[in-house]
């Protein structure tokens, strides 16, 4: 594929009539446009997904496979009286079940909301209650570790729906729904109607709800063409969780509405055993994030082993800036350098790519994909200026009206209308663009900062630090990591009486740990006197990255995640 090629006016209502697959005169459903037509056209006995199991086993599903198993869950959904627009939340591993829930959940009519399985009870309170959900689906472990404790703050969410082994009170074992569910039709959708709600973290305030409908799957099926050039019959892996918007756009929905083959590992990261599976399974595009490329680069020769990658011909990161000596790695292992990519919760589908088939400026997130006006603008008293002179650092932009933009912060119009200025998004990421073009990544605006690829805010930590009876008051910055691209480092001041000895440290971890989970809790623990504030006191999280990394403390252009 010739990337500049692509480079032309690109008008998205004209490539809506000629990919999508209607239901009803103009209405849409993204899990038609992933399964049903796949099925309808003769296509059903195509893989859809080979699942591996951690412990060695695998599981093969077809798209007819996924089609009756996602019926089969939209009738049980349609059983309990969980219909369109209801939302369905799931706190699983990377387990067949879930794949099934969330098409079967599309299927409905009703809106797929993923978390995280590693989040801890306060992320999850936090995003199921304010989303407003009606269904869980979830294991009776972590339903017991993670929801029990705070189901009783959860006033809507009727239905836990547990998979696997073991019960739980108050829960309903979905495999013997399953069995006697009959099959749903799919509902045709507005394609204005939600589909699809992703949590998204900031500096203040809880998690907001970025909500994207069901006209998004344009998007993910252009993008998941042009960026990953994926093609019917593909072998594709894409290694980020489900419970991140990467997970969902291009670990469910793009690969397979463009008919290729997923490949879906339960286990967590392990070097070699990545390889194997790069190799065994005649992986032909690898998508994946720089923690990961930066911890096989760490692997050592006899780690790294003898290994046929042939089949790779595309490979792209995505979560975090890649740095050039992370492109090079990829022609060292692979024999085509990884493309980077860009976009957002937001966004809802990649903005800006290093495209197959062009050139890639190593460390360059790359250019606009077609249909995307992307601009380093500046903003002004009423509005924003673009800035037309290259090299210049400013705010990264996209002009409004692409599909899979998100449609509101839900239940939060303030917040949203502040995203957009003069059709306008507002990315809240710093960037620069150079005379072709490319546009390289510069920090974030806030505080927001992303650790092993994870969107973390300040304020959702800090928030549950100081519910320790020890601590007064907490400051959360993202310190710079070799590895994970940052880690969660937490300054807490303790209560008056308290001493900061090793075993508070201790109590604090595991609260920490306890209420948000490993990926969230804080790596590094500093006790301090006091945090600095401003006179309207708010906490100057800079001004502690600033002390941290040894920087002039007036310094705050080298104090974004790098």
């Amino acid at each position: 594929m010739d990337g500049d090629g692509l480079r032309t006016t690109f008008a998205w209502e004209d490539a809506r009539s000629a990919e999508l697959h209607p239901l009803d005169g103009e209405r849409i459903n993204i899990f038609h446009e992933a399964v049903g037509h796949h099925v309808e056209e003769g296509r059903g006995q195509d893989l859809a997904i080979r699942w591996l199991g951690r412990d060695g086993s695998t599981r093969d599903l077809t798209f007819a496979d996924l089609d009756d198993l996602a019926g089969r869950f939209a009738g049980v959904l349609r059983d309990l009286g969980v219909g369109r627009g209801d939302r369905v939340f799931t706190l699983l591993g990377r387990v067949p079940d879930l794949y099934v829930a969330a098409l079967g959940a599309l299927r409905n009519g009703s809106v797929f909301c993923p978390l995280f399985s590693a989040f801890g009870p306060e992320p999850v309170r936090s995003r199921v209650g304010p989303g407003k959900g009606r269904v869980l689906v979830t294991t009776a472990q972590l339903y017991e570790r993670k929801v029990a404790p705070v189901r009783a703050e959860l006033p809507d969410l009727e239905h836990v729906l547990l998979v696997g082994e073991g019960t739980a009170e108050g829960c309903i074992p979905l495999a013997p729904l399953m069995e006697t569910a009959t099959p749903a039709p799919t509902v045709p959708m507005d394609p204005e109607e939600m589909a699809l709600l992703h949590f998204t973290s900031g500096t203040t305030g809880r998690p907001k709800g970025a909500v994207h409908v069901h006209a998004a799957v344009l998007a993910h099926r252009m993008t998941g063409r042009w960026v990953l050039d994926l093609h019917a019959g593909d072998v594709f892996w894409c290694t980020a969780d489900p419970g991140w918007v990467t997970g969902t756009s291009y670990g469910i929905v793009a690969p397979l509405a463009l008919g290729a083959t997923l490949v879906v590992d339960e286990a967590d990261f392990d070097g070699p055993r990545w390889l194997r599976i790069l190799e065994e399974q005649r992986v032909a595009v690898w998508y994946t994030a720089p923690t990961a490329i930066r911890m096989l680069m760490k692997l050592t020769p006899d780690q790294l082993g003898e290994h046929d990658l042939s089949s790779v011909r595309h490979a792209c990161s995505v979560g975090e800036p890649l740095a050039p000596d992370g492109v090079a790695f990829g022609e060292t292992l692979l024999g085509t350098p990884f493309h980077d990519t860009w976009w957002q919760s937001e966004t809802g589908a990649i903005m800006i790519a290093n495209l197959p088939g062009a050139p890639v400026r190593p460390g360059s997130m790359g250019r606009p994909v077609p249909g995307v006006v992307a601009a380093v603008v500046e903003r002004t008293e009423g509005g924003v200026r673009p800035i037309d002179t290259p090299d210049v650092e400013g705010e990264l932009a996209l002009r409004a009206g692409w599909p899979s933009m998100f449609r509101m912060y839900l239940d939060n119009p303030e917040r949203y209308g502040k995203s957009f200025a003069d059709g306008w998004y507002l990315s809240g990421d710093l960037a620069r663009r150079d005379a072709d073009g490319f546009f390289w990544f510069v920090g974030r605006a806030d505080d927001v900062f992303k650790s092993a690829g994870h969107l973390i805010g300040p304020f959702e930590v800090e928030s549950a630090l100081v519910e320790h009876p020890d601590v007064a008051e907490a400051a959360v910055i993202g310190k710079p990591d070799p590895i994970a691209g940052s880690i969660v480092k937490a300054f807490l001041v303790l209560r008056p009486g308290v001493e900061g000895d090793a075993g508070v440290e201790r109590s604090i971890r595991a609260h920490a740990r306890k209420r948000l989970g490993p990926a969230v809790a804080p790596r590094e623990i500093t006790f301090v006197d006091h945090l600095p504030h401003t006179r309207s006191g708010k906490v100057m999280r800079r001004l502690l990255k600033a002390r941290e990394l040894g920087l002039p403390e007036g310094d705050t252009s080298t104090l974004e995640n790098p």
